[in-house]
């Protein structure tokens, strides 16, 4: 097998691995330049919101487990490959000198043993560290069960790691993934986690959760996922939709991926890190699952009216971010502006508020947007949800190589 093919099979078949943001574009070449819907390239961000172009593969797509979702799994009747430490170096190399790619993600199936397959991805970075002499950005997979030696080494290479939670709960998990351990992921987490440092996975750590797969509820992953912030410092949680690659009993059986929830937890989740709410301000009991029309902050504020309309030129920076349509950014214009000059409605859009949302929930100089008998949950969340009818789910899918 050549190194194209073997590129086409590892790269393809890392895909469903989320542990790193990627493109989302299907538009493929219809005779000009580029292509964004062929496998191979995804985007990652750097602290300074830099968008980051990686090169996205596996070393193997052979592996010892059997997960009941997964496609590379052993039991599976496809088309195996495997990549040679030098053949990656010479991939990452040619592709970067080529303004490519500006890093690496690199994960991998279990061969033989996790340490074996530790061994293989070290010697792999190794290489393009201390022979190419690569200091581009590489975000390297952990293999759960590992020794802490060889998780020493390899942090000591990358600048980030992930290693996979897979499934929200233990019960999930043992149902759809019984090789794995969850307690050995969280041995990886708080290793590194102790060990971090500006030479050791200095750009942090991430995880992946698998959405749809088993019946956890919305309330079950957010609360997971806010545990695994709080206790590891993670910098991101992933979710990935479960796409339905193979047939068993246990697996639910879906016609498409559920995008868009996946796409609602993702934007819970940057409520949680950034906009200083909490899973039980989002979800409860009676309450369990997120609303697919509007997004959760909307979603939070139509069941929290009382405490809107919101005065903008008045209001606390904290409930500035609450209330819809007003971001971090926008939410800092106000406060700086509004010291100079008293804030009105045709202010708003140069500031950044998204004014279409934000109309229904706010105050400005005392002024609400309509006759104020229309402030009413089911006209407002009737006007969101019909100004929002054509706004599709941007499905995350990598760029491919061929």
């Amino acid at each position: 097998m050549n190194l194209q093919e073997k590129l086409k099979i590892l790269a393809d078949s890392a895909k469903y691995d989320a542990s790193c943001s990627s493109s989302g574009s299907k538009r493929s070449n219809n005779g000009g330049l580029g292509n964004a819907a062929v496998a191979g390239i995804c985007h990652s961000f750097a602290s300074d919101g830099r968008c980051i172009s990686l090169l996205k593969i596996l070393l193997t797509n052979s592996c010892i487990f059997d997960c009941k979702y997964c496609l590379n799994r052993k039991s599976n009747n496809i088309k195996r490959a495997i990549f040679t430490p030098e053949e990656i170096c010479e991939i990452t190399i040619n592709f970067y000198r080529r303004n490519y790619i500006e890093g690496l993600f690199l994960s991998s199936g279990i061969i033989k043993s996790p340490d074996y397959t530790m061994e293989q991805l070290i010697k792999t970075i190794e290489l393009l560290r201390n022979k190419y002499h690569f200091n581009g950005y590489i975000h390297a997979k952990a293999i759960p069960g590992s020794s802490d030696a060889l998780l020493k080494r390899l942090g000591n290479l990358v600048d980030r790691l992930s290693a996979n939670v897979e499934l929200p709960t233990e019960n999930g998990l043992k149902l759809l993934a019984p090789n794995k351990d969850s307690n050995k992921v969280d041995k990886i987490m708080g290793y590194v986690k102790d060990n971090q440092s500006r030479n050791y996975v200095p750009a942090g750590q991430s995880t992946q959760m698998i959405i749809g797969a088993t019946k956890e509820r919305d309330l079950d992953i957010m609360h997971k996922s806010s545990s695994l912030y709080d206790k590891y410092k993670l910098k991101r949680v992933f979710y990935s939709a479960y796409v339905p690659v193979n047939k068993d009993s246990v697996l639910p059986s879906l016609i498409s991926p559920p995008l868009v929830r996946e796409n609602r937890l993702y934007q819970a989740d940057w409520l949680l890190r950034f906009y200083n709410f909490k899973v039980d301000d989002l979800l409860n009991e009676d309450n369990p699952n997120f609303n697919i029309l509007v997004d959760p902050k909307t979603d939070w504020a139509l069941r929290h009216l009382n405490e809107f309309p919101k005065e903008i030129n008045k209001c606390s920076y904290y409930d500035l971010l609450k209330i819809p349509g007003i971001g971090v950014k926008s939410a800092k214009r106000i406060v700086t502006s509004r010291r100079n000059f008293t804030i009105q409605m045709s202010d708003l859009k140069r500031l950044g508020v998204v004014i279409k949302r934000a109309k229904y929930f706010i105050l400005c100089d005392g002024k609400y947007f309509a006759n104020t008998s229309l402030f009413k949950k089911d006209f407002i969340e009737a006007n969101l949800v019909l100004e929002d009818k054509d706004m599709a789910v941007i499905k995350r899918e990598q760029l491919r190589l061929f």
